[in-house]
């Protein structure tokens, strides 16, 4: 068949067509008791800026990085004491922070929003928190870290997530205590049980109160279920206050877009939104001895892949104890702001491209359907092709630099519907030194040809 891309939902469910059919939007219970379940087209008008982003900048950042362990997890799976831990609260200073230099190095990187830990799962919040531990109180840095990187998010047009960990390991009426340890059976001292749920609860409203984060990304949901987190109550509670706030998908059923971690999609995730998040390293927080970075190179061609098929990178950076970065991920920063920056129009607001049966690489296609990019992998030994484009280049170009791109195509017979095979030509000297892009813009929006080859019947 012949399919013809007119707009840009038509757009993006046509190129989802390879792929298995996208995840249905979260169950009406999404929506708590006395709130209206929400449309298709009402989440799409919330999660647009989400879509366009393309790119976050995840920051893990608490007391772990004063010794430079694994955050939280290094007491809970018994690498060290609880105590022991605990004591690096005496040596987070924040001392050399500076928010507006974190801001600005998120905006240098093409990113569009970030992702900061509020509290992690070892329950040390960064901001002065009405319960519970805090670097206010409980930590010579002794101010609100949130609040000054939330205003130079926004004085630089970045959108604001909040990390929530929803266990608090350390929180004495919190049920589960180490992966070998737990306090109490929360089925059994449900009391108990409900004094957690009123701090945990009261905290994330005291962030929404306080810095009305445009994206809630929660963790540790594993722990229970979603009538045991009370999920429903804790989403209905967030719109109440900002009814165009993002809610990641680790709330259980009661998230809007679903969170893949450390592994690269190979195929094309279901959901319509997703973001994969990815450290730079093997180490979310700062861990001067993990040294097993990938480049600024590698990460641009996993970004490509990511938004190649509809998805967003949120890549980590683990600042030090007293707000420095390290110089590696300051670099891939830079390095991945100069290719992102010279191929912005490729990247933001764009669609997922077609499948690999049509291009063997990455690409994204603008929301009107009339430009299509393709990410080229290094210098091909001969022309780029693609296979089964339905429509007329009107114009190719390298992107971020115009060189005119040459095409031809080879194999169309005016007796025929198949199309023809599209070769490409890239001037030598047009290549980038980490992905090339090339622009093909189209006389129609695009269409492509999926039907099965079959033997000729006639040829007139």
């Amino acid at each position: 068949m012949k399919v013809c891309l007119s707009a840009a939902l038509c757009g993006l469910s046509l190129l989802l067509s390879t792929a298995p059919a996208p995840a249905a939007a979260p169950p009406p219970a999404a929506a708590a008791p006395g709130h209206a379940a929400e449309s298709a087209e009402a989440k799409a008008r919330r999660m647009q800026w989400f879509a366009d982003a393309k790119l976050g900048i995840f920051i893990h950042w608490g007391i772990y990085a004063v010794d430079g362990v694994d955050e939280s997890w290094a007491f809970f799976n018994g690498k060290m004491s609880h105590a022991d831990y605990m004591k690096q609260l005496r040596g987070f200073t924040a001392s050399r922070y500076d928010p507006a230099a974190w801001a600005d190095a998120v905006r240098r990187s093409g990113a569009r929003y970030a992702v900061l830990t509020a509290r992690h799962h070892d329950g040390v919040a960064l901001w002065d928190s009405r319960q519970g531990l805090n670097v206010v109180k409980d930590t010579p840095a002794g101010r609100d870290l949130v609040g000054p990187f939330v205003e130079a998010l926004r004085q630089r047009d970045l959108k604001v997530g909040l990390y929530y960990s929803l266990p608090d390991w350390s929180y004495d009426d919190y049920d589960v205590f180490t992966r070998k340890s737990k306090r109490y059976d929360f089925a059994r001292e449900p009391q108990r049980w409900q004094r957690f749920l009123d701090y945990y609860q009261g905290q994330i409203e005291d962030l929404g109160e306080r810095y009305r984060p445009d994206l809630y990304w929660f963790d540790g949901d594993w722990e229970h279920d979603a009538a045991g987190w009370q999920s429903a109550k804790v989403r209905s509670a967030i719109l109440a206050r900002n009814p165009g706030a993002i809610i990641n998908s680790r709330l259980n059923e009661y998230g809007d877009y679903a969170t893949p971690e450390q592994g690269v999609p190979v195929l094309r995730p279901e959901p319509r939104y997703w973001e994969l998040c990815l450290t730079m390293n093997q180490s979310w927080g700062y861990q001067p001895r993990d040294t097993e970075y990938k480049n600024a190179n590698q990460i641009i061609h996993l970004f490509a892949g990511v938004i190649g098929m509809g998805g967003n990178l949120l890549l980590d950076i683990g600042p030090r104890e007293d707000g420095t970065l390290d110089p590696r991920q300051a670099q891939i920063l830079e390095g991945l702001g100069r290719w992102t920056g010279k191929h912005a129009q490729a990247i933001y607001g764009t669609v997922a491209g077609p499948s690999l049966d049509h291009y063997a690489g990455p690409s994204t296609l603008s929301k009107d359907g009339r430009t299509l990019y393709l990410f080229v992998d290094g210098k091909p030994s001969g022309e780029v092709l693609v296979k089964g484009l339905d429509a007329a280049v009107a114009k190719a170009y390298v992107v971020g630099g115009k060189q005119p791109v040459g095409t031809r195509v080879l194999g169309k017979y005016d007796w025929s519907k198949v199309p023809g095979l599209l070769y490409l030509s890239i001037p030598s000297e047009a290549y980038d030194a980490d992905m090339t892009v090339i622009a093909l813009e189209l006389d129609r929006p695009l269409a492509l040809y999926r039907e099965a080859s079959k033997p000729i019947e006639s040829n007139e």
